[in-house]
């Protein structure tokens, strides 16, 4: 991978981490400001509902950003587009499509097949 495309990668990834920054914080003032005291038991119930679900969202979030920070730790060592597994290009579409990825497509497929495998059903 050239510097310009770490440089594209790197910004890419930046962005997308700032997105979910103030998404975040978005998320945050809306909670703090809703402080209504719902009379109805089945409006209380919905609220509680959907704040369960946005906190649910954020969390997956907060685990994604350290997925991004760990991708622009790759690229400043030099060690992001290869896939951790057999030391293999990823491809470049494969990365445009998850700029965070570790593995290979065919090493992902093997991953996710063994996981079926040993599954606990």
């Amino acid at each position: 991978m050239n510097e310009r495309q770490r440089d594209y990668f790197r910004r890419k990834l930046n962005a997308w981490k700032d997105e979910i920054l103030r998404e975040s914080r978005e998320t945050l003032a809306a909670l703090q400001n809703e402080s209504e005291n719902h009379p109805d038991i089945a409006d209380r119930a919905s609220s509680e509902t959907d704040r369960a679900i946005e906190l649910r969202a954020r969390d997956r979030q907060r685990k994604l950003i350290a997925k991004i920070d760990a991708a622009l730790q790759r690229i400043e060592d030099g060690t992001y587009g290869y896939c951790e597994e057999t030391g293999e290009p990823i491809s470049l579409r494969r990365l445009e499509a998850r700029p965070i990825a570790t593995l290979s497509l065919e090493a992902q497929e093997r991953h996710e097949r063994n996981e079926r495998v040993y599954r606990d059903d």
